[in-house]
């Protein structure tokens, strides 16, 4: 019946869209739940259960070196039924878990399965694209407006019925997506290894240099942001005061941050086509610093105020290495390229989930806040040494 199926570019790039924001979604669930799943669990404080969700994105990370070989040799399309079906019945399993421990090792499983999308979905996606600044922006703007879901849908979740349902639902929500994929994705899909290389690439010593660097790069850059969506929850709460306790209010007034912040990349996606590169990017990451210092020292509304803005710059630093993937990676080893960068920068920057509850229990909230400035201050420091090709425009 395979051979059959219709096939639709249009409705397939957005369903490759969707996955993004399900992507994000489904892995920030346990950040905006902690609270009430540390109570429900019999875990005393939510820092304490805040180290059980570190697995996840590490596997989140690991397996996407994988994930990226078999995008390359198996095909895409089959790995992204795969992601659907996997991220679906994963996250309804994660709902069912009884103890701390299994709840660990079920968000481990999921993250597992959440790991195949950005090394298969965003190279499938952008594989025949004219504009890839453009379509990396509206894809990284969708992946962030499922942050901006999952504060705000986790919060009303929990209020009116419990933390479990907060998985099981997009797990449902997952397998209906993945049943469309099947129905509107080219089943005809040839594995990208075997096709013709569609452009000349950079040479070995370049590719190595610029892989590394970007590599760095995605790394710190993925610190700060499993330390702020991972983090912003508490942190707002406790900047806010207690009178602002309530999952639902909080969730709201995240989920605005973050569906604001989402559209920067849509500006930034259309300005990589045409500004350059490496001046961009530093650009991005100085306002991402100075919002973030500014931030260390206010309390209250400002606060918030302060949270939008380097949620803003946090958000528009995402689709570069992206585009540096689509401007001098071939379509035809891009998956594995991207699953190679992806394991490392996720594998390591894990470790930012793990940290967050010891830091904040042991030093607080301003010493966490810092952390964070010192963070970008190093992504500033590894952008500046791009290669001097980065100084045009896609």
């Amino acid at each position: 019946m395979g051979a059959q199926q219709s096939m639709n570019p249009r409705l397939t790039s957005v369903l490759l869209n969707l996955g993004h924001s399900l992507d994000h979604l489904v892995l920030l669930i346990f950040a905006a739940a902690v609270a009430s799943i540390a109570n429900d669990l019999g875990v005393d404080r939510w820092e304490d259960l805040m180290p059980y969700g570190a697995p996840a994105f590490f596997f989140f990370g690991l397996c996407s070196l994988p994930a990226g070989r078999m995008g390359d040799h198996w095909g895409r399309r089959k790995m992204m039924l795969l992601y659907f079906a996997g991220i679906g019945l994963s996250s309804i399993l994660v709902s069912q878990a009884q103890s701390p421990w299994q709840l660990c090792v079920l968000l481990a499983v999921m993250g597992g399965f959440a790991s195949i999308y950005h090394p298969v979905g965003i190279p499938m996606l952008i594989q025949n694209s004219t504009t890839p600044g453009r379509a990396i922006g509206i894809n990284g703007m969708m992946g962030n407006l499922g942050i901006a879901i999952a504060a705000l849908m986790t919060g009303w979740i929990i209020r009116d019925y419990g933390w479990r349902a907060a998985f099981w639902i997009p797990g449902l929500i997952s397998l209906a997506l993945g049943w469309v994929f099947w129905r509107v994705s080219d089943a005809n899909e040839i594995p990208p290894v075997k096709k013709m290389p569609t452009f000349s690439v950079e040479s070995q010593a370049n590719q190595f240099t610029l892989f590394f660097i970007m590599t760095l790069a995605a790394t710190t850059g993925s610190f700060l942001f499993n330390f702020t969506t991972n983090g912003n929850n508490e942190v707002l709460l406790n900047k806010l005061g207690d009178q602002w306790r309530n999952p639902a209010v909080i969730g709201t007034l995240l989920a605005a941050i973050y569906c604001i912040a989402a559209f920067s990349q849509l500006i930034i996606g259309a300005l990589i086509d045409r500004v350059p590169l490496k001046k961009l990017y530093s650009t991005v990451i100085f306002l991402q610093l100075v919002t973030i210092i500014a931030a260390t020292q206010l309390e209250g509304w400002s606060f918030y105020i302060a949270q939008l803005c380097f949620m803003c710059a946090i958000f528009a630093a995402i689709p570069f290495t992206d585009a540096m993937i689509a401007k001098y990676i071939d379509d035809s080893m891009r998956s594995r390229f991207s699953g190679a960068r992806f394991a490392i920068s996720f594998g390591v920057s894990s470790i930012a989930v793990w940290l967050i509850g010891p830091i904040v229990k042991t030093w607080g909230f301003s010493t966490f806040l810092w952390l964070m400035a010192a963070t970008s201050a190093a992504t500033l420091i590894v952008i500046s040494f791009l290669p001097k090709t980065m100084d045009h425009s896609l």
